[in-house]
C-alpha cells in the first residue's frame, strides 16, 4: 500500500513543483515590493514632522498586531463588498507585500536609528541636507545593521505565503492539501511539502547567519 502511495507521489511532482514555483513567484513579488515598502516607511518612522512617525507607527503596529489571515481575508473577501475584486495571486501578493512592509519598516527605523547622532551633525556640519544624509551617511552605514534581520524576515515571509492557500492560490501547500485527498498519508504528503518549503528557505537562513556573524564580528 505505502508503495502505491508512493509512487503516486512520484507522480504527482509536477503538480508540486508548479505548486512551488507559484510559492516562489508571490513570495519574490512581495518580497520586493515589501522591501521598497518597508525601507520609504522606516525612513519615514525616523522623520520627526508631519506625523509621519506617528502615522507609520500606527501602520506597523496594525499590521503586526493582527494575524495574517485576518489580511488576507479582509483583501480576498471584504474588499469586493466595496467593489475591489482581486484575482487570489494579486490579492496574496498585495497582502504579503503590506504585511511584510509593516515588520521591515521597523527593522530599518531601528538601523537607522542606531547610526550616532555625531554622524549626522558632522554631515549637517558639511553642508548636507537631510536627502543626501540619508542617502551618503546614514543609510549606508544603517544597511550593515538592517540586512541580517532583514533576510530572516524574508524567510518569516515566504513560510507565510503558506497561508495565501486558503483563498485559492494554488501554491505549494495548497497543493499538499489537494493530494493527500487522493493520497491519504498525510506524513508522506505534507513531508514532502515541508521539504520543498526547506529548500527554498535554507539558503536564506544560512544568508542570515553568515551575515549575523559578519556584522558581529565587525562590531569588535
Amino acid at each position: 500500500m505505502y508503495a502505491f502511495y508512493f509512487k503516486s507521489l512520484i507522480h504527482s511532482l509536477p503538480l508540486f513543483f508548479k505548486g512551488l514555483w507559484i510559492t516562489i513567484l508571490v513570495s519574490g513579488i512581495s518580497l520586493v515590493a515589501g522591501t521598497v515598502l518597508g525601507i520609504i516607511c522606516g525612513i519615514f518612522r525616523t522623520v520627526k514632522r508631519w506625523g509621519l512617525s506617528r502615522i507609520m507607527g500606527a501602520y506597523a503596529d496594525y499590521m503586526r498586531g493582527v494575524p495574517f489571515l485576518v489580511h488576507i481575508f479582509i483583501i480576498y473577501f471584504i474588499l469586493p463588498e466595496v467593489g475591489i475584486q482581486l484575482e487570489p495571486f494579486p490579492a496574496a501578493a498585495i497582502a504579503l507585500t503590506i504585511y511584510a512592509g509593516a515588520y521591515i519598516s521597523e527593522i530599518v527605523a531601528a538601523g537607522i536609528l542606531s547610526v550616532p547622532r555625531g554622524q549626522r551633525e558632522a554631515a549637517t556640519a558639511y553642508g548636507l541636507n537631510a536627502f543626501q544624509q540619508m542617502r551618503h551617511i546614514v543609510f549606508p552605514q544603517a544597511f550593515k545593521v538592517i540586512l541580517p534581520p532583514l533576510v530572516g524576515e524574508y524567510v518569516l515571509l515566504i513560510k507565510d505565503s503558506s497561508i495565501v492557500s486558503v483563498i485559492g492560490l494554488t501554491d505549494v501547500t495548497r497543493v499538499g492539501w489537494l493530494t493527500v485527498q487522493r493520497i491519504p498519508e498525510g506524513i508522506m504528503v505534507f513531508g514532502l511539502v515541508g521539504i520543498l518549503y526547506f529548500v527554498i528557505c535554507y539558503p536564506l537562513i544560512h544568508l542570515s547567519h553568515i551575515l549575523e556573524k559578519k556584522v558581529s564580528y565587525d562590531a569588535q
